[in-house]
């Protein structure tokens, strides 16, 4: 059996959920579920299926002192990767490639974000067990869809023939769940809602859930075909790697990686990309909207925070951190209190929370960034 190591990618910042995403405490620092950070929750499912100490987290390098404090005891700091520039989904994937590659020849790589949330650990853990499995066994992209609960606006879609199952296999020593494993059609960016609800009906698209498993010589020959100017620097940075010139080498070769997501640079053009289904209660907790995917909603599915008195209030979320919040008679609207900043907005238009971002940056009120 091959190696086994997981990449978590935990440079983001985590805006469509400001005001308590910030940049100094982005979301994968955050303990949402009462149980630990996002990114201690990440590391502790994946260990269910890959060595801790084959565990690599790359973050920004102005995350990095934040990470290794957190991840403490769980993680060694040399296993915290940090990326001098931000330079998207490609390059973090593509540096962690190389570098394992280089470290220790070919093996599986399983990269995952760091902010999900995960209901059922056991089928997720069988689930990727099967999908390193499967990457090990065949030369393809292996990735994980998720079955739609709603017609989200806010995640891709992987569209795949469902009539067509290439691989199935029993998980599970008390379900013995059936998975199947699917040839995909096509990624689509996130859509419109009208587009949204023809997926959903058509029953042929899942979400992209954003985890990917493959060999590592595998994902590095789709780097050299599809995206040969991040294939040349990834070669460069992996030539210096061990060596005294590495940390001069990704300083002065990474901010120079050209800015492109995988699921655009190889995922949505490779032609060998298979999908296995996640039914393990999935989300990227992603904006505001979800968040009743962590917490139980009252008799008038309301998903509450803290202190709160709502009164004819229905369909909200509110999440009060330091101060009281009271609603009157509000129907399907996000309340977020923090120290310094209210949240007011549609449910329906929680996804424009970043735009909130974009102009505070724009105005330089960087203090509430």
């Amino acid at each position: 059996m091959m190696n086994r190591y997981s990449v978590i990618m935990a440079g983001g910042g985590g805006t469509r959920f400001w005001p308590l995403s910030r940049r100094k405490m982005p979301k994968q620092f955050l303990n949402l579920t009462g149980k630990d950070v996002l990114v201690n929750e990440t590391i502790n499912r994946i260990a269910g299926s890959v060595p801790k100490e084959n565990i690599y987290i790359i973050t920004n390098i102005s995350q990095a002192p934040l990470m290794k404090e957190v991840t403490a005891g769980k993680l060694a700091p040399d296993r915290i990767l940090e990326e001098p520039e931000a330079r998207n989904t490609a390059a973090c994937i593509g540096y962690a490639a190389i570098m394992l590659q280089k470290k220790y020849g070919d093996c599986i790589m399983c990269a995952l974000a760091s902010d999900h949330y995960i209901k059922n650990i056991q089928v997720y853990s069988e689930v990727m067990d099967f999908a390193m499995k499967l990457a090990e066994r065949e030369d393809r992209l292996v990735t994980i869809g998720i079955r739609p609960t709603c017609p989200s606006t806010g995640y891709g879609y992987i569209k795949y023939n469902k009539r067509v199952k290439e691989v199935a296999h029993t998980i599970g020593a008390v379900s013995r769940k059936r998975i199947a494993a699917y040839p995909v059609a096509d990624f689509v960016e996130k859509p419109g809602l009208s587009t949204a609800k023809s997926y959903v009906e058509q029953g042929c698209y899942l979400w992209n859930s954003g985890m990917f498993v493959w060999k590592t010589s595998v994902i590095l020959k789709y780097f050299e075909e599809l995206l040969p100017d991040v294939y040349e620097c990834l070669t460069e940075i992996g030539q210096a790697i061990g060596t005294e010139k590495e940390k001069e080498t990704i300083d002065k070769v990474y901010p120079a990686i050209p800015k492109i997501s995988v699921d655009y640079g190889i995922m949505e053009r490779a032609d060998n990309v298979i999908m296995l289904e996640g039914d393990f209660g999935w989300n990227d907790v992603g904006s505001w909207d979800v968040l009743d995917a962590l917490y139980e909603a009252d008799a008038y599915n309301n998903v509450i925070y803290g202190n709160q008195i709502h009164i004819g209030s229905k369909n909200c979320i509110a999440y009060a951190k330091d101060k009281l919040i009271a609603t009157i008679g509000l129907d399907n609207v996000v309340i977020v209190e923090t120290e310094d900043a209210v949240l007011v907005c549609d449910k329906d238009r929680a996804q424009d929370v970043k735009k909130v971002v974009e102009l505070l940056e724009e105005r330089g009120q960087t203090q509430y960034l």
